[in-house]
């Protein structure tokens, strides 16, 4: 029998505590209209071992080969000889043909499930289903068991720095370039191997998602960095342009000092925009996601989207640190 419901009333955290202590075999689907997202999580004796998310949809394989890890000819290797029957799990297999090691292995499968299990962590809204059972397509590319608990303190942990650390790194689709440089006063810098992999990663076009993609390290981990080389001043960040924003308006079109600029606006986009301003984040959080879920295609989805899960989120921090005296 599947267990469902919506994490409004079962926090994330509390689902893999049940799926853990229950010693559950099966496939939890983490889904949120809301962020256009979907997060599955495969558990084995109520313990981890696969993680896969909707916006970085990539497979081990596929991730082993962008670092330069294997080849395409070693995953099709691969690939070919559990399509000819070969039942061991897909990290068992590079071992022993000696692709890679067994610890390397294991790290590049944890630091696979740590990026989604972490961010399924943030989720507040949305909705869980666990179904029971797995079938031999889904362990092909199952990893050695990961300890539910160990992640989840190590999820708590990581939630509490990225508070902090959003302050200067928003989000993971900012873009980062090296500040001007001082001619009178050269910075010295003293990184670690793993810093400078990500400040030579850095080139005024890619992403920070992609850049922890393409170094194989995590996306929390590239953060932490990138917050330290922002906090020195030896970077910049940008947040990426909309491609309606990079169109020009003929003259005629652009708005003039004495036109509303709310005119035309749809009345839900504008009763949350009120409430947020007087701070009424609830009111704004549900103005605006009942809007977007009447209203999908309407043009501007993708930023109010945006919007109400940033407000989610300080919401969710300001309950958390900061709550009201009852």
């Amino acid at each position: 029998m599947a267990i469902e419901g919506p994490l409004k009333e079962l926090g994330i955290h509390d689902v893999f505590q049940l799926l853990d202590l229950s010693r559950k075999t099966g496939t939890l689907t983490v889904t949120s209209a809301l962020r256009d997202n979907e997060g599955v999580v495969l558990f084995e004796n109520g313990k981890v071992i696969s993680a896969a998310i909707k916006s970085n949809p990539h497979r081990i394989g596929d991730l082993l080969v962008r670092s330069g890890r294997l080849t395409d000819a070693d995953l099709a290797r691969v690939r070919e000889a559990q399509d000819q029957g070969d039942k061991r799990r897909f990290g068992e297999i590079l071992v022993s043909l000696g692709l890679v090691t067994a610890r390397e292995m294991d790290r590049q499968m944890r630091l696979q499930i740590e990026a989604v299990v972490f961010e399924l962590m943030s989720w507040s809204e949305g909705h869980f289903r666990f179904d029971e059972g797995l079938s031999e397509d889904a362990m092909r590319d199952a990893s050695s068991p990961l300890g539910t608990e160990s992640l989840l303190m190590e999820g708590a942990r990581r939630i509490d720095e990225w508070s902090r650390i959003a302050d200067r790194v928003p989000n993971l689709s900012v873009i980062p370039d090296l500040a001007p440089g001082d001619a009178d006063h050269p910075a010295l810098l003293d990184l670690l191997p793993h810093e400078w992999k990500v400040l030579a990663m850095i080139d005024g076009r890619t992403d920070l998602r992609t850049i922890a993609a393409t170094v194989s390290m995590s996306e929390f981990d590239v953060a932490r960095v990138m917050f330290g080389l922002v906090s020195t001043g030896v970077v910049l960040l940008r947040q990426p342009m909309r491609p309606s924003a990079a169109i020009a308006l003929p003259q005629e079109a652009r708005p003039t000092a004495h036109r509303t600029p709310s005119a035309g606006m749809p009345s839900p986009l504008l009763r949350g925009a009120e409430a947020f301003r007087r701070g009424a984040l609830a009111e704004g959080i549900s103005t605006w996601s009942a809007f977007l879920e009447a209203t999908p295609g309407y043009p501007g989805a993708a930023a109010i989207r945006e919007a109400v899960v940033a407000a989610s989120r300080l919401a969710q921090v300001l309950e958390q640190e900061v709550p009201l005296e009852r």
